[in-house]
This record gives C-alpha cells, sequence and structure tokens, in this order.
C-alpha cells in the first residue's frame, strides 16, 4: 500500500492547487494563532474552495475552544479534524468529522497506549517533542521509538524534507508521511519544487 502525503500549513490557494496537482492526498490548515502559518476562516475558505475534487481537507486545532471550532466548521467545509493538544478522546469526538490525534513523542512516550486510548481517531501522527512548541518545529524524533504493529494508523511528522521522507517510509511503513517546514521557502509560503520532490520521494522507487 502506498503511503499518502499530506501537505500542511498551507496558506495560500496557489500552494493548495499546486499539493493537489502533484499527487498531495491531503492538505492542512492551520487554526491556531501563534503559530506562523495561521488561517482566519476567510482565508480557508478561499484555500479550500480553489481545491479539485478528491483533495481532503484537514483543519489543525491546538486545545482550542469547542465552539471556536464549531464556528470554523459552520463556515469552513473541512474533511478531518487534527488536535494537536491535550485534547481527550470526549473532546475529539464531539465534532462530528473524523479526527487524526497527535502525539508529541519523548524517550518515555508509550505510543501503543495512545492509540489505545484514542481508539476512535482515523490515525495517530507522530511529532517531535519540544517543550512549549506544538509542532512545526522541523525536528525529527526517534522513529525507534515507533512500534512494528500499532493498533492505529500512524502518520509520521517532524523534520521530513524531501531528502530524508525515502527513509521514514522504507524503515517505519507508515499509513502517511506529513510536511510542512520541509517543503516551503519561508514560513506558510510553500515551494512547489520541494512538494513535487518530496510527494516523489514518499512514493515507491
Amino acid at each position: 500500500m502506498r503511503t499518502r502525503v499530506k501537505i500542511c500549513g498551507i496558506t495560500r490557494p496557489e500552494d493548495a492547487i499546486d499539493a493537489a496537482h502533484l499527487g498531495a492526498d491531503a492538505i492542512g490548515l492551520v487554526f491556531y494563532a501563534k503559530s506562523p502559518r495561521a488561517v482566519h476562516i476567510e482565508q480557508a475558505k478561499t484555500i479550500v474552495h480553489a481545491l479539485p475534487a478528491f483533495v481532503t481537507t484537514v483543519g489543525l486545532f491546538v486545545n482550542a475552544d469547542a465552539n471556536e471550532v464549531k464556528n470554523i466548521l459552520n463556515h469552513v467545509p473541512l474533511d478531518v479534524l487534527q488536535f494537536h493538544g491535550d485534547e481527550n478522546p470526549e473532546y475529539c469526538t464531539q465534532f462530528a468529522r473524523p479526527y487524526i490525534k497527535a502525539l508529541r513523542v519523548q524517550e518515555s512516550t508509550d505510543i501503543e497506549a495512545f492509540a489505545q486510548q484514542h481508539y476512535l481517531a482515523q490515525a495517530i501522527l507522530l511529532d517531535t517533542y519540544v517543550k512549549g512548541v506544538q509542532g512545526g518545529t522541523g525536528q525529527a524524533f526517534n522513529w525507534q521509538l515507533v512500534p512494528e504493529n500499532c493498533s492505529q494508523p500512524l502518520i509520521i511528522a517532524g523534520g521530513l524534507t524531501p531528502e530524508n521522507v525515502p527513509q521514514v517510509i522504507q524503515e517505519l511503513k507508515p499509513y502517511a508521511v506529513d510536511v510542512s517546514g520541509g517543503v516551503e521557502q519561508a514560513k506558510g509560503i510553500k515551494d512547489k519544487a520541494k512538494i513535487a520532490a518530496f510527494i516523489k520521494g514518499s512514493q515507491p522507487s
């Protein structure tokens, strides 16, 4: 089975279109004000409406008030929600949307226990733990910590680039990979050539 690709931190319609045309399975929109890649509702609507069919739109939230998430869903047709904070399963399942739960990996992290806790999630996204930073660090975590047979599909994020994505796919065989900074020319501004190289690197040779 081929590895799916999500291009996260999209802030411009042209970057979303490039990602779609180059073969991305999903794009990510960040609804977290502290992120340099944050988008507002009108910006997100423009991006989503520019996309062709069969590209999944993912909204990323960090410990957001539930009413804020619901308000965004009333305006932006998101397919999947991605939670990057301390959200519990009860919180994650209240929005009538499939969800992905992010886990920032440390040496002591029990990935399988976390996956079982979020058994209703579509996937568990593994990202790099950096104190005080909720993702988008540009740093890779120790891939040796990833279990071989996790009970949930795994998405690998954190420090991925066109150069190292073939290695992570060969070693971990994840369901999907998620990249943001690794395909940018500046924060929130994607680089078409880097997206193309990343997607090419994620596919079987």
